[in-house]
């Protein structure tokens, strides 16, 4: 299928998914065939691909972006870093840090990624739910799965990069990916600050453990 064969609404249609420039999606049209579900996943593995490359790259520039929730008992500060200026005054970084800003309100994650994670809160998580296990009664050499089962859910419900985008199947990590593809620099979260009224920090944790 050449270029030619694009329909010019699949064009304006994907740009709008993804937010990738005209080229890039003609380009995952023609290798998909012109399907633009095909095509959005095309675009999503390519960013991947690309942010793997450019992620031991400095980003050391970026904005602190905030979200006050309606009512003003609900706000957030997030540092998103990139590594230009230029790419920081841009419209699509500053929208994804306001994006990431809400998902942090919406969501409550307690770290950016696994790796923010400190070893003896991941060594409580697997003893609580170790301890779970046995109360339920559940087979001793099944344990160890079980347990593995729920740290990886739990994970995914305290990290933010591991939570999903707008309850899609793409998570805030695949989301940033694809920006990074689509901006030609690494990027990354650096910190947030979550705070509503009446809770505190520990609350913040105390709840999400209990999820």
């Amino acid at each position: 299928m050449t270029q030619t064969s694009i329909r010019p609404e699949d064009v304006k249609q994907l740009r709008e998914r993804t937010g990738a420039g005209i080229m890039d999606c003609k380009r995952a049209l023609t290798e998909s065939g012109g399907d633009v579900e095909q095509a959005q996943a095309w675009l999503r593995e390519k960013g991947l691909a690309t942010a793997a490359k450019k992620a031991g790259r400095a980003a050391r520039e970026g904005i602190v972006s905030s979200y006050i929730h309606h009512g003003s008992r609900l706000g957030v500060l997030l540092e998103l870093n990139c590594e230009t200026d230029f790419v920081a005054r841009t419209e699509d970084f500053q929208q994804l840090a306001r994006e990431l800003a809400m998902q942090v309100a919406g969501l409550a994650p307690v770290y950016v990624s696994r790796d923010d994670v400190p070893a003896e809160v991941l060594e409580q998580q697997r003893r609580e739910f170790a301890a779970d296990a046995e109360r339920e009664g559940r087979p001793a050499d099944r344990i160890p799965m079980i347990v593995d089962g729920k740290l990886n859910k739990w994970l995914e419900s305290v990290c933010l990069l591991e939570q999903p985008y707008r309850d899609s199947d793409q998570k805030i990590g695949d989301l940033i990916s694809e920006k990074i593809a689509l901006l030609g620099e690494n990027i990354r979260v650096a910190r947030f600050a979550r705070m509503a009224v009446g809770e505190s920090a520990a609350d913040d944790v105390q709840d999400q453990e209990a999820a």
